[in-house]
């Protein structure tokens, strides 16, 4: 079954190009040129990741992407102004799990997204991960801590998994882009910190003191607890 994507934009010169891209490359393909109307689609269409740029008419897309989050973890790439370093940071820490600067060519889009839902759809064998206080189901992605279920996104899930496996060792932004958000990333790695900042709030008792998460300063992140 082909996947579902939503791509959301009030240029609809580079709406209709993104679709097109798309469509060639045996994707389904929605989009809206304004934030209500993505909302709406959204609901009917449940797509398996979103295109959504930030300057949207109606309901910007910050908002868009809150509300979104009050329901869904739909893996989600923010479009961004190259001049608005700030938004990346916002819509980061409000659960995007991607972004890409304008201008950008379709071919990288495609490219970005191509690589997002390989990462989503790609099947390995069935595996768990358990420490003292946390539970990683591999095949079904979920997680849990002290047996309470665990509200991650794609990328948390990711960047968790993969911290596991190495676990007592430390691991490079450059790293875990390359194994989370793969080798054709060209965004800032300062997503990474963005990210681990996210994750640290679900797992660790106290976020500010992350017993966990470590940061192994001028190294990267590691994983401190035992695999059992």
């Amino acid at each position: 079954m082909a996947f579902k994507i939503l791509v959301v934009d009030d240029e609809l010169t580079l709406l209709n190009t993104i679709k097109a891209y798309l469509e060639q490359e045996g994707y389904v393909v929605q989009t809206a040129a304004d934030g209500r109307t993505a909302l709406h689609i959204f609901r009917n269409f449940q797509p398996d990741l979103i295109v959504l740029d930030i300057m949207l008419p109606e309901i910007d897309g910050l908002e868009v992407l809150r509300q979104l989050r009050q329901s869904s973890d739909v893996y989600v790439i923010m479009l961004t102004a190259k001049a608005n370093e700030a938004d990346k940071v916002i819509g980061l820490g409000m659960g995007a799990d991607d972004y890409v600067t304008k201008p950008f060519s379709p071919r990288e889009l495609v490219a970005r997204i191509k690589a997002s839902l390989r990462r989503l759809g790609g099947g390995s064998a069935k595996k768990e991960l358990v420490t003292t206080n946390l539970r990683l189901d591999e095949d079904a992605r979920l997680a849990w801590k002290n047996g309470q279920p665990l509200d991650l996104t794609p990328i948390e899930f990711d960047l968790l998994h993969t911290l596991m496996r190495h676990h007592g060792r430390a691991l490079s932004r450059e790293q875990l882009i390359e194994q989370v958000w793969g080798y054709d990333y060209y965004g800032d790695d300062r997503v990474v910190d963005v990210h681990i900042g996210r994750l640290r709030k679900k797992i660790e008792d106290d976020p500010a003191q992350p017993a966990l998460i470590v940061t192994a300063w001028g190294a990267g992140y590691r994983f401190e607890d035992e695999i059992a």
